[in-house]
């Protein structure tokens, strides 16, 4: 039975050999919740239009069968919903409450509907709102833990339906349709049985069939672990199990009772892992997290992890990569189990384990996109073979699939309390692996998270120069997303802990942040202002390249206000620190804003020789894009000037360049393309292929390690 999965949480079987019949049972249930779609809710008999979604709610113990009842009823229904089926989880494994924002990000995401990172709840589900009002979709949501998680989710659309899965009554949501369940019939528990059994074992003893199933009292998770302990004992008659159980003590549910059994069946090595699960994240897990956890190969670990589907304790989860997940009626019955039989110490361990491979796998997913660095492919090639991917996209695809599971274990870590060292390894490696694969603004939303959970633990540790770089990116995220007033106060409390932390590097980035925020609202003064502290700071550490980008910086908030000979003044400064550094391209483009400045002066005669000037420096710079903007602006000055013929001549010149940069981008294009196909044909020899990465330059690292643990 070992190409068999059963969810432990209900009765599905996931064996895609038998597409009909796969469910057992519920007959009446199903056949009520149908009609309860097409029934008239108090709106429609009062002639008022309904409001909202249709809400079924199907409430049951954990074990009871629920979500696969939700499974099947959709399944059922899809075809009369063209706008898909939308699915989440609103409680974790151990029943933690999943706050409503991460729920409405997860369904955006399902939609592909971009949300800014780090938008409040309200905004996230008002444009989850948005997303459902002209889709005729279904929402599953499992595990309600209360009635306003599934409210603020339920779309202001009748035609969408919304199926919530729930241990108890949702009071408080009009017009709620609840179905109750109770236990399976006897036929078609024994049917359950059956399954695993095969029809032999149960036609002999028909009356101990009857008998377990009645111990089981129906339940679907009982009878998916009892069949799976018949099933991997083929000799063992099923009035044997329904003895055992019968001597078992009557403590606890019966899903409890039939794990105990479970458990204290198998070998010792088996059943420490099967314990140990349930300091996994509540996310689904590899085999990787099962080997850290008890410390074996990867390849032992996945044996067992497949024995344990077979047995009805995990299912595998749909990806291309091996995935299993502990179903959430075993996980608190597990989680029992270790600590009954581990020392708090040996726990603490394990999850240490778990997160250090996490770590390194990390390590392993980043260093991967590094093949230009010796010594970043030196540290790769001395890992062990099993941390290794043998190519980027193995690595980024890794990532991928794995990134529900990498940001459950960072929040675990963090809630932990007791291994923050680890955490903020975790989190740093997890950034760095994010942006050198997907890209900053690609993984802004999961960045934002995890600087969240960086400036949690930096205040519960008092690590002030971690926390200024916390708030520095989290200030960062605000200002891209249109929050300048957030950003504002994130980068004030960031200066205040790089003051604290005696750091000049993140002090005056936080200046030159907070100026760049009063720049963004208008606040002109302040802004210079601010530009003007963050100089003072450079020029005092002799930081030449950023003094004169600063200079430009002030003379841009000057220009912003009309202070044309205030900016003239910071512009000519910028040019000048540009030239002493030998930066061609930067003191091209100051040139080039200088120009701006004198047009908006009225000085044109200026303007048109500081433009002729920049031209040249972008030449020599071989910024063909900068020289084609500078042409057109000499053709609007020309132009504006009254010479025609001179405006015609630039502006040729500038749409020939622009012409030439178009041709020559799409062929390099062409040729990168063909350039990558061929790395990754290499890359199946050897895992120093090239690849470069989209760099996130304006990701603030922490610069220092606390030697607190």
């Amino acid at each position: 039975m070992t190409d068999q999965a059963v969810d432990p949480d209900g009765v599905r079987l996931a064996q895609e050999a038998e597409p009909e019949g796969r469910f057992l049972g519920r007959t009446r249930e199903l056949k009520e919740l149908r009609a309860d779609i097409e029934r008239a809710g108090l709106d429609t008999l009062s002639g008022r239009k309904a409001p909202r979604a249709r809400v079924l709610l199907i409430a049951g113990r954990p074990g009871s069968g629920r979500t696969a009842l939700a499974d099947e009823l959709v399944r059922q229904v899809a075809d009369r919903y063209p706008g898909g089926v939308l699915r989440t989880r609103l409680s974790e494994p151990d029943g933690t409450r999943v706050p409503v924002a991460r729920a409405a990000r997860e369904l955006l995401d399902t939609l592909e509907v971009p949300a800014p990172a780090g938008a409040p709840e309200d905004d996230l589900t008002e444009a989850l709102r948005a997303a459902l009002a002209e889709r005729r979709a279904v929402l599953l949501l499992d595990d309600a833990a209360d009635a306003e998680q599934v409210d603020a989710l339920l779309p202001d659309n009748p035609d969408c339906l919304a199926v919530a899965v729930s241990s108890g009554p949702l009071t408080g949501i009009a017009d709620v349709r609840p179905c109750t369940l109770g236990g399976l019939d006897t036929k078609s528990a024994v049917e359950l049985l059956s399954r695993f059994t095969g029809s032999v074992r149960i036609t002999v003893d028909p009356r101990a069939a009857e008998r377990l199933a009645e111990q089981c009292e129906g339940q679907p998770a009982a009878l998916v672990l009892a069949g799976g302990w018949l099933a991997a004992r083929p000799k063992a008659a099923v009035a044997d199990l329904a003895k055992q159980l019968h001597t078992e003590p009557a403590q606890g549910t019966v899903v409890s009772r039939v794990v105990r059994l479970v458990h204290d069946s198998l070998p010792a090595s088996a059943a420490r892992m099967l314990r140990l699960l349930s300091l996994a994240p509540a996310a689904p897990l590899d085999p990787h997290t099962a080997a850290a956890l008890v410390g074996c190969s990867v390849e032992a670990a996945r044996t067992t992890l497949d024995d344990f589907v077979a047995h009805g304790l995990l299912h595998t989860a749909g990806s291309a990569l091996p995935q299993y997940e502990v179903p959430s009626c075993l996980h608190p019955l597990l989680r029992d189990l270790a600590e009954a039989h581990e020392r708090p110490g040996e726990l603490q361990l394990a999850r240490a384990r778990m997160l250090e491979r996490t770590v390194r796998l990390l390590q392993s997913c980043r260093a991967i996109t590094e093949t230009d660095s010796p010594q970043a492919r030196e540290k790769l090639l001395g890992m062990p073979r099993a941390l290794r991917f043998p190519t980027p996209r193995a690595a980024a695809d890794w990532l991928r699939v794995r990134r529900t599971a990498l940001l459950a274990s960072a929040r675990l870590a963090v809630a932990d309390g007791e291994l923050d060292t680890l955490a903020r390894r975790l989190m740093s490696q997890l950034v760095r692996a994010m942006v050198a694969h997907f890209g900053t603004r690609a993984a802004a939303s999961d960045l934002y998270d995890i600087h969240g959970l960086v400036l949690d633990v930096a205040e519960r540790r008092r690590l002030p120069r971690e926390r200024a770089a916390a708030l520095l990116n989290l200030g960062d995220l605000d200002a891209r997303t249109g929050r300048t007033a957030e950003a504002l106060l994130r980068y004030r409390a960031a200066l205040d802990a790089g003051r604290e932390a005696n750091d000049p590097y993140a002090a005056g980035r936080a200046m030159e942040s907070v100026g760049a925020a009063h720049l963004e609202l208008g606040d002109y003064d302040r802004a210079a202002d601010w530009f003007g502290r963050a100089l003072a700071e450079r020029l005092a550490r002799d930081e030449r390249a950023d003094a004169a980008r600063l200079y430009g910086r002030i003379g841009a908030a000057h220009t912003y206000a009309g202070r044309y000979g205030e900016a003239l003044r910071n512009w000519r400064a910028a040019v000048a620190g540009h030239r002493k550094n030998g930066d061609t391209a930067a003191q091209a483009r100051a040139l080039s804003e200088l120009a701006r400045v004198q047009e908006y002066a009225g000085r044109f005669e200026d303007a048109l020789r500081t433009c002729r000037e920049a031209v040249e420096w972008a030449r020599r710079a071989e910024d063909t894009r900068l020289q084609a903007a500078l042409h057109l602006r000499l053709a609007d000055s020309f132009g504006r000037l009254g010479d025609p013929a001179s405006a015609a001549l630039h502006r040729g010149v500038a749409e020939r360049m622009l012409a030439e940069e178009d041709t020559e981008e799409s062929a390099g294009e062409k040729a990168e393309e063909n350039a990558g196909e061929s790395a990754e044909e290499s890359a199946e020899e050897s895992p120093e292929d090239d690849f470069q990465p989209e760099q996130g330059a304006n990701t603030c690292e922490i610069r220092s390690a606390s030697a607190e643990d």
